[in-house]
């Protein structure tokens, strides 16, 4: 009897040990026993396994646990995928065993933010997981540079030839390390991928994983004739039959209109498509992986690198593309051993291509009218799911909104002493705001009490300026008089205290005259930018000191003055005017 070979065998460090033990991880898949050892010792690897047999950490073990600290912008380890979502799932797996040796890793792809990206850089990040494009966008910035990567990994390098990311990777590839170990697995090791062999890799172990294509024959293939309009009604009786499904279709407007098709067949569905930003494909992503929905809508995007556990069916809504494509879809089923189903809904035009499809796929099927019957049992209960899944999207959205809700109180509540302030919109950062309640600008009788502002002006209005845009007489015509002092905007009004952010203008934070008023401007004050002069309408349009719609030095004005005011002057009559004492 054999010795069952351990991660303690191929040498991995005891703290990653640990760290895999937490997560149920103790044996080592034999992709892992094959290409840890050589990996570990430094030998360049080249690897033909398939997506799902455990290759994430077989390159991954080796290159945490050798990997050197980076300095600022020039990490020292770099793994290159042609999807976000395979670099979301790399970054994910490897960052706890990262964090075990004081490792940080970063995921770097199109779609997000580059200002996290090159601040992560800055830090130091050691292990950087990309995408080939956004990395050469930060090279080409100057935000981080290839020089002491000493580590490369290609995973999917077959998938990212067919994505025309060969030559973008062969530049990567130059402007690393002479001295770097390259480690390179594929499903195929044919054409291109041959080409990156032969000419970035040196004396590579050769490792061969698995049946050298998708095994078709772990598959249950259904082709089914049908008008193009019967189409979500069948693909959603199958989904409801056989489970968890992805559903694949050429275009991004194709995958929202049959998402909404499904949606009203009773199916609940998440899409994936190159259209969405990135919070949208990781909230899709993670409705489908936890089994809030029961169907994931994709484009071709999907069919290499996502690794979701338990798809019972694939339905090809639209014929793929070729043979090749047709695989990469189906290999979404029938993981690990386990059998799948396969259903492609083929319309009477779309016959003959697809009979191409089966011939380079390796398959002989027959085209046959819809039938549910013949489907093999999977086990699934919809009635069970729906229950299951609706508990499961409620804890979602409840600790989704708790986040939310917990991050917005934070930024717009009180924070240094504001006790009984109730985190609305407009929270004081200081004492100044502890005795005023939540209402948006100071409630409706005006009068002198005005929130506490963002800075420490006792009498601000709540709004972010210190202006009183609901405050100052908004009914009874109170008046609202500041104490000028300094806002976030820039310098103050000894006279008035109004703060303007185009030349001291009272646009956002001046207030109304001592004469009072009904209706405050937005943030309490003019519009105008001439506030010390009080000459962009006001002196042009009212030179007698009258307080009119454009004002004066002294008169509430729209066109900016001296001593602030509201947009309608000193009564709630636009057009009356008085003369100041």
């Amino acid at each position: 009897m054999t010795e069952e070979v351990t991660f303690v065998n191929l040498g991995v460090e005891e703290c990653l040990q640990h760290a895999l033990s937490r997560q149920g991880i103790t044996t080592p898949f034999e992709v892992q026993r094959e290409a840890i050892p050589e990996g570990m010792l430094g030998r360049d690897v080249c690897c033909r396994a398939p997506t799902g047999s455990g290759k994430t950490l077989a390159f991954g073990l080796p290159l945490v646990q050798n990997c050197k600290r980076a300095e600022s912008r020039y990490p020292t380890a770099l793994i290159l995928t042609p999807t976000r979502e395979l670099a979301e799932q790399i970054c994910t797996v490897l960052a706890p065993l990262a964090h075990e040796v004081d490792r940080e890793v970063l995921a770097i792809y199109g779609g997000t933010s580059y200002t996290r990206q090159k601040k992560a850089l800055n830090r130091g990040t050691d292990i950087v997981v990309a995408c080939p494009g956004r990395l050469l966008d930060l090279i080409e910035q100057g935000a981080m540079f290839l020089d002491d990567v000493a580590m490369v990994v290609l995973d999917e390098a077959d998938r990212m030839a067919d994505m025309g990311f060969m030559e973008p990777v062969q530049d990567i590839l130059r402007g690393c390390s002479n001295e770097r170990q390259t480690i390179l697995f594929s499903a195929t090791l044919d054409d291109d991928v041959a080409e990156l062999v032969r000419d970035f890799q040196s004396d590579p172990a050769k490792i061969e994983v698995g049946p050298k294509e998708v095994s078709m024959g772990s598959m249950h293939h259904r082709f089914w004739m049908m008008h193009s309009s019967n189409k979500a009604g069948y693909a959603a009786d199958a989904i409801k039959q056989c489970g968890r499904s992805i559903v694949f279709c050429r275009t991004r407007m194709g995958v929202d209109r049959v998402g909404d098709e499904l949606s009203e067949e009773g199916v609940s569905v998440a899409t994936l498509h190159g259209g969405l930003n990135q919070r949208q494909r990781d909230r899709a992503m993670q409705r489908f992986s936890n089994g809030s929905c029961m169907a994931l809508i994709a484009t071709d995007v999907a069919a290499r690198g996502i690794d979701v556990e338990g798809v019972k069916t694939v339905i090809h809504y639209d014929p793929a593309d070729n043979g090749k494509a047709y695989k990469h879809r189906s290999g979404r089923t029938a993981r690990a051993g386990q059998e799948g189903i396969v259903i492609s809904l083929v319309q009477k035009p779309q016959k003959r291509s697809v009979m191409r499809i089966q011939q380079t796929a390796g398959i002989r099927c027959d085209f046959t009218q819809p039938d549910l019957n013949e489907l093999p049992d999977t086990g699934f209960n919809y009635n069970e799911f729906t229950d299951s899944s609706r508990n499961s999207e409620a804890r979602s959205n409840r600790q989704s909104n708790g986040q939310r809700n917990g991050r917005r109180n934070e930024r717009k509540g009180g924070q240094n002493g504001s006790k009984q302030f109730d985190g609305r919109r407009h929270g004081g950062k200081d004492d100044n705001s502890r005795n005023f309640g939540g209402r948006r600008g100071g409630g409706k009788q005006g009068g002198q009490h005005h929130q506490g502002g963002k800075n420490r002006g006792k009498q601000f209005n709540g709004s972010k300026n210190g202006g009183n845009r609901f405050s100052g007489g908004h009914k009874n015509g109170s008046s609202s008089q500041h104490d000028g002092r300094q806002s976030e905007d820039g310098s103050r009004d000894n006279n008035s205290g109004h703060y303007g952010k185009r030349n001291d203008s009272s646009r956002s934070n001046g207030g109304n005259y001592s004469n009072g008023s009904s209706n405050g401007h937005k943030n309490g004050g003019g519009r105008g930018k001439n506030g010390d002069k009080g000459q962009n309408f006001g002196d042009r349009r009212a030179k007698n000191h009258q307080n009119s719609r454009y004002g004066n030095k002294n008169g509430g004005s729209r066109g900016g003055n001296r001593d602030g005011g509201n947009r309608h002057g000193g009564s709630n009559s636009r057009h009356k005017q008085r003369t100041h004492q």
